[in-house]
């Protein structure tokens, strides 16, 4: 695997404690990836939930839901969703979409829910944010804990090979009037993307951190917490996993 190393550039500081907390939580993050593609998104649900063919009123956790998009349509499918988030501002604004099979929580991924659910899902590369390995392995080990006897587990993560074999150093997106600048990187083990802006006269500096994941080390995460897993896929389409080529990691397991 080719690393790319982090540039050296002066004022250039890594948010190393819960970058996740404070880059989530902000309007600046919502604008930046606004332009995520709804469709495909919905079709990935369709796919995902006719596979595990879910009844309708199975009961669904999406977590690390956001602002709760994949939560809204798992919940016009028929299921009874709960959408959990570490994110107070987007919990707060998925909350004007709740109904009485749809409800948002703020929670921290690492603790295992109470309520048992029949299937569960972490979407959109949203695992891998600790800096401590065995906050992953704690975060894996709840999902598990949080299901019915029945009940399936998907992670969609990114595939690290084909993300770093095609990694952009640096580009700017301008959306809404404001210019992203962003660098990426591989550092530690971690790809990482710098996003520095300005908006209103106040520079701003966000960082993402992602663990880069292989199948391995999820293969080896599940085996040590007594998962098993199913099925693995590199697309949303639900097409056949290649290392170098596909675009994603999606994992279902028990």
């Amino acid at each position: 695997m080719s690393k790319i190393e982090k540039p050296e550039t002066p004022n250039s500081k890594l948010e190393t404690n819960n970058w996740f907390a404070s880059w989530f939580d902000t309007p600046y993050y919502h604008i930046l990836y606004k332009e995520r593609d709804e469709t495909e998104a919905q079709h990935f649900m369709d796919n995902i939930t006719q596979y595990l063919n879910l009844p309708e009123e199975s009961k669904i956790l999406d977590l690390a839901c956001g602002k709760g998009r994949h939560s809204i349509y798992l919940n016009q499918l028929g299921y009874e969703v709960t959408g959990a988030d570490l994110s107070e501002n987007s919990i707060q604004e998925a909350k004007n979409y709740e109904n009485e099979k749809l409800h948002f929580k703020v929670h921290d991924m690492r603790i295992p829910f109470e309520e048992k659910f029949d299937a569960i899902f972490n979407l959109f590369t949203s695992f891998g944010y600790f800096d401590d390995d065995n906050d992953n392995f704690t975060t894996l080990k709840a999902m598990k804990d949080s299901l019915t006897e029945y009940g399936f587990a998907v992670i969609d993560f990114m595939n690290v090979h084909q993300v770093i074999q095609n990694l952009i150093p640096e580009e700017t997106k301008s959306v809404d009037g404001i210019n992203f600048h962003i660098k990426r990187y591989v550092l530690d083990n971690h790809i990482c993307k710098e996003i520095d802006f300005e908006d209103q006269g106040t520079k701003f500096h966000f960082t993402e951190k992602v663990k880069a994941l292989t199948l391995n080390d999820f293969e080896t995460m599940m085996e040590q917490a007594e998962i098993y897993l199913l099925d693995i896929f590199g697309d949303y389409k639900l097409k056949k996993f290649h290392k170098m080529e596909s675009e994603r990691l999606i994992m279902i397991f028990k």
